[in-house]
């Protein structure tokens, strides 16, 4: 898997954020020259379901945190550096015990 990025040059960024559970989970669109959309955020401890439209590609920039996808029973850790796919039409449970998870989410499909 490629590296993660630290940064992103040349895109424009929403100062409006997306807020999710009462504060628990916040980020920021930002937004590319070819029309492709990605979030970076913070997800701070609980757990929490959402559902996806589009295939998602989360990497997880710091911190960690447990997911479970719709439809397996498997939970697994992701920590910095690593990343998971939620296929279009899905959803999955993420569940950060300690600290702050930061991610960056890619639209995929």
């Amino acid at each position: 898997m490629a590296s993660i990025p630290a940064q992103f040059a040349g895109v424009t960024a929403v100062t409006k954020a997306n807020v999710y559970f009462d504060g628990k989970v916040v980020s920021h669109s930002i937004l590319f020259p070819d029309g492709a959309k990605k979030t970076l955020g913070l997800i701070y401890p609980g757990k929490f379901h959402f559902g996806t439209d589009k295939a998602e590609r989360m990497e997880i920039v710091a911190g960690s945190c447990a997911v479970k996808l719709d439809g397996q029973t498997e939970v697994k850790t992701y920590a910095a550096g690593t990343a998971f796919d939620v296929p279009a039409k899905s959803g999955f449970d993420i569940e950060v015990t300690s600290g702050i998870a930061e991610y960056i989410c890619s639209f995929i499909g």
